[in-house]
């Protein structure tokens, strides 16, 4: 059993001994410190919170915990039932709220959930705001509502439609083109919301061939809901068996997104977002971000258009979205498959990715595969190196930083060692004295060699 307690949230297995994993008393715990954290924040007024779930078994279970103790708190509680991430976000600002708990472990397998908090801005609560929250649920100071004054909750259903219309207003969103173009499009929606959401926006944009696949929001996931390329074999043959132009694949809670060939090959989830900002670079110029981790292909394509510039961010969610704000990016995201487009919402969405990457599709006039090919192939290797507890992994971080000083060096998380258009990311556990080696190159082997070449610096060093 596992109980993660994290600055943007809590994360844990369903079932265990309180305090060790995700039970309903740590559920009530957490949303009781967020509540009261949102209700210190908001002295004097009144307090709504978006709720929404993914399809999980235990969604619901959560999700009803999570309400009624918002509600003895006398928060007023919007209840979107089966919703996604980004819809979660949305909905916040739509509906004038103070915060949103979205009910969703993401790509976990089926034994996780999660409580991941917004803020006002339908955006994930910053490192300052979330350390406030734990130190409220350690201390356990929780004052409830009496009888008069407990929240109410009211449901909305409406808010797939709503998130779909603000999409479709976008200017980059060119439905008028897709529905020409006659698509046809298998999905896998992993048996989560993204089987009721991907569809739906689908048919809004014209697509009236959609092919789907686990799109039953029952929870029990059919493969590991991780987009990784192991995991999408049933999509890969769909896509080739129906003769589809292309295949779609979200996670559970469809903030990361990922494509399928035409002739089965894989996109690349590192390209949803490289492909997806060329689109928006070339009516839009400006700034983009992503975090150190993901591919190069992002900066070299910005690099392309005359005045634009790349900004490399932080690992995290939370941290590329402060950079996006920073430079003022059109465009932004990691590597992962998480596109964050700020004309409609500063968060990861891959509905939006989808209408955009659709609309680029059928400007293009070209086979996803040939799509494809217009951007360089990179691979990321990701490798780890143990050490003993009592060494100093920041001096050794330092050290290593100083024996490759000659290169292009960013120091913003971690150490990011750029040899051309390879490069190597070194970063510190938390909690182990391990550092992890990210590396990229034109070929795995290469990239392997870039890796190795830093490991054995560490070696040498440590």
């Amino acid at each position: 059993m596992t109980l993660i307690k994290s600055i943007s949230g809590i994360r844990g297995t369903i079932g265990g001994k309180v305090g060790e994993a995700l039970t309903p008393l740590d559920t009530v715990k957490f949303a009781s410190a967020y509540g009261t954290w949102l209700k210190n924040r908001n002295a004097g007024k009144k307090v709504k919170v978006i709720i929404g779930r993914d399809a999980r078994i235990s969604g619901k279970m959560v999700s009803d915990l999570v309400i009624y103790t918002l509600q003895g708190l006398g928060i007023d509680v919007v209840d979107l039932d089966f919703s996604t991430t980004p819809t979660v976000e949305v909905a916040v600002p739509f509906e004038s709220a103070q915060g949103g708990i979205i009910i969703t472990a993401s790509h976990n397998p089926k034994q996780w959930n999660a409580l991941k908090l917004l803020n006002e801005k339908g955006e994930f609560i910053s490192d300052k705001d979330g350390k406030d929250v734990l130190d409220i649920a350690e201390k356990e100071d929780f004052n409830f509502a009496d009888v008069d004054s407990l929240g109410k909750v009211t449901e909305i259903e409406t808010y797939i439609q709503k998130h779909i219309q603000a999409i479709l207003k976008l200017k980059l969103v060119r439905a008028d083109l897709i529905r020409r173009c006659n698509f046809k499009v298998v999905v896998d929606g992993v048996n989560s919301t993204g089987g009721l959401f991907v569809p739906a926006l689908l048919h809004a944009l014209g697509v009236n061939d959609v092919v789907e696949l686990y799109c039953e929001p029952t929870g029990h996931f059919p493969h590991n809901p991780e987009p990784l390329p192991e995991h999408l074999t049933d999509i890969i043959s769909k896509v080739k068996e129906s003769k589809a132009h292309l295949g779609i694949v979200v996670d559970p809670d469809v903030d990361r997104l990922a494509f399928v060939c035409e002739d089965g090959s894989l996109f690349g989830e590192e390209y949803t977002l490289v492909s997806i900002a060329d689109y928006v670079l070339q009516h839009t110029p400006g700034n983009t971000v992503s975090n150190l981790s993901s591919t190069i292909s992002l900066r070299e394509v910005t690099q392309k258009y005359s005045g634009c510039a790349y900004h490399a961010a932080a690992v995290g969610e939370v941290n590329v979205v402060t950079k996006m704000k920073e430079v003022n990016a059109v465009i932004g995201g990691e590597g992962n498959g998480g596109v964050i487009y700020p004309e409609l919402h500063y968060g990861r969405d891959a509905l939006v990715g989808i209408a955009l990457f659709l609309s680029q599709l059928a400007i293009a006039q070209l086979p996803v595969s040939e799509l494809r090919a217009q951007y360089p192939n990179y691979f990321i290797s990701k490798n780890k190196i143990e050490l003993e507890p009592s060494m100093n992994v920041d001096a050794i971080l330092e050290s290593v930083a100083k024996e490759f000083s000659e290169f292009e060096i960013d120091k913003t998380d971690g150490v990011k060692i750029y040899f051309g258009s390879e490069w190597a990311h070194l970063r510190k556990s938390n909690t182990e004295p391990i550092i992890r080696i990210y590396s990229e190159s034109s070929s795995e082997e290469k990239a392997n060699q870039v890796a190795q070449k830093i490991m054995d610096k560490i070696r040498e060093i440590a």
